[in-house]
């Protein structure tokens, strides 16, 4: 048996994907201690998971959504109310094992809160549960010949033909965290906090690249809160600031060379009042975790055999299928969105006090040479209004997009890892109750195409079977056929590349169709 030298690459694979749908119901009471609800004016929600159960071929989620609703009391004035929703369920994922890398994301479709009477809140939810099931393996190729001595008597003379490929290994699969802290402080044309009312945190322009043992992360995070001043007589006051950040998590085996394609989203946030120096509350502490979900490729040329003979032996090859990865591109897009809207209210708006955006893709599929994406910008939008007996509104608009970004050669079976995050987004009156909005979708993609390799799994030589090659003519005269190349040529009429270069005294490799080759059988004795 030949020894063949083999080399493992450390592949991730994408086994399965699997989306489901869940619809969240539940009416909540306001407590004792909080005021009649007159109308709502802004509600959020965030799902909260726990970690998922593997049980054959099925999953088990759990979590939670937890809800906030900010709502105008019937006596005037705003306040808050939130509260959690469990829920569990059962996800048929056929060929999912044990050993399998399982993610499950979320994305909240629709949140609606509604008021069923001054003491109880109807809370509707549908959610998108994204399993994504992902296995490590090593795919195994041979690259070259080991020892060539077979205990008989020679050596074989054997001749080999290599193949390159571009392969996209998985260099480092982890998740981290990064922390960012930050003090704000209320300028002084603003009253000092009386009490909380809402708070909103978010990510913006979050860009990552790895670097030498560590993931570099910049961008910056938007905060928005809602407060009633102190000594104003319950006035509502908001403040808005964009808080850039930079950081490095350290990850030990990263070069700066690597290809990256990481998830980003807030996993805690928080938000709490303090006292400055001279004890009156006008000061912020915020607070916010960043969850990067890491994957890091390595793009290595490999050259594996592709087809080997002998002149002076039989030889006998096992071939098998090896399945790798490519990169087909790696790169960002941005889609621009201009838009008017009018909010439909006789009230006159005095003043756009908040805007902000989720991105919710609704398809992604391959096109020709193209990765296409439509989906739909969900703006909401706080405002003031001439009203005096309701001067705080808000309104959600769903704004649709399209996006086609290059991608040579991607199929319906190419793998994406695909991030969005809203880069921009401005929303001024236009007259009257219309609202023109300007928003920018970042959109980051890393598009992978697997690839199916015959190679050499074993192979095995015997001794020259002398009768059939004393049957072979030692001279041929030959035409070269539509898809003929000399390594086949060589291999079938028992002689080498090197031989019919020399012989036909050919300047390349390069054949055409109706030349005439001189062939002369080469027989190597042991």
């Amino acid at each position: 048996m030949l020894e063949l030298v083999k080399r493992n690459i450390h592949m991730n694979r994408w086994k399965n994907q699997v989306n489901t749908q869940i619809t969240l119901d539940d009416d909540f009471i306001v407590p004792d201690t909080m005021s009649d609800i007159e109308q709502v004016i802004l509600d959020s929600g965030e799902i909260q998971m726990e970690p998922a159960k593997v049980s054959s071929e099925k999953l088990i989620v759990r979590g939670k959504l937890d809800f906030h609703v900010l709502y105008r009391k019937e006596e005037g004035g705003l306040q808050t109310l939130g509260g959690l929703i469990p829920f569990e369920e059962t996800i048929n994922v056929p060929g999912l094992e044990e050993k399998d890398y399982v993610s499950v994301g979320w994305q909240l479709e629709d949140l609606a809160a509604s008021v069923i009477n001054s003491r109880k809140l109807s809370i509707k939810a549908i959610v998108t549960l994204e399993v994504k099931v992902e296995t490590l393996f090593d795919a195994e190729a041979a690259v070259e010949l080991g020892n060539l001595s077979d205990g008989g008597s020679g050596e074989p003379q054997i001749e080999t033909r290599k193949k390159e490929m571009d392969v996209a290994a998985i260099a480092l699969r982890r998740k981290d965290t990064h922390r960012v802290k930050e003090e704000l402080t209320l300028s002084g044309s603003k009253p000092a906090i009386d009490r909380l009312l809402w708070t909103e945190m978010r990510l913006n322009g979050v860009t990552t690249r790895p670097l030498d043992g560590k993931v570099y992360l910049e961008g910056a995070l938007l905060v928005f809160v809602v407060y009633e001043g102190e000594g104003e007589g319950d006035s509502i006051q908001w403040i808005e600031e964009s808080i850039p950040f930079s950081g490095e998590v350290e990850m030990q085996g990263a070069v700066e060379e690597m290809i990256p394609a990481i998830g980003l989203r807030l996993i805690y946030k928080n938000i709490e009042e303090k006292p400055d120096y001279d004890g009156e509350m006008r000061q912020l502490d915020v607070d916010a975790v960043i969850e990067l979900d890491i994957r890091l490729y390595e793009e290595q040329e490999l050259e594996v055999l592709s087809d080997l003979y002998a002149t002076n032996r039989e030889i006998t090859m096992e071939t098998g299928e090896a399945h790798f990865d490519r990169i087909l591109t790696h790169n960002s897009g941005k889609s621009k969105i201009a838009d008017k809207i009018e909010l439909g209210t006789d009230q006159r708006i005095l003043q756009i006090c908040h805007s902000s955006g989720t991105v919710k893709l609704d398809n992604v599929e391959a096109g020709e040479n193209v990765l296409v994406m439509d989906g739909v910008l969900e703006v909401k939008l706080l405002y003031l209004t001439a009203d005096d007996s309701r001067p705080v509104q808000s309104v959600t608009e769903l704004l649709p997009f399209h996006y086609e970004a290059e991608a040579m050669g991607i199929t319906k079976d190419s793998i994406w890892y695909l991030e969005s995050g809203v880069e921009q987004l401005t929303a001024i009156m236009a007259g009257g109750d219309t609202v023109e909005i300007r928003a920018v979708i970042m959109l980051d993609m890393l598009i992978l195409q697997p690839v199916t390799q015959q190679v050499i799994i074993r192979a095995e030589t015997a001794p020259l079977d002398t009768q059939k090659l004393q049957q072979m003519p030692g001279v041929v005269g030959y035409l070269v056929q539509e898809d003929d190349s000399l390594w086949d040529i060589a291999k079938r009429f028992h002689t080498t590349v090197d031989n019919i270069m020399a012989t036909n005294n050919l300047a390349s490799e390069v054949l055409k169709p109706g030349d005439s080759l001189i062939l002369v059988k080469e027989i190597t004795r042991e």
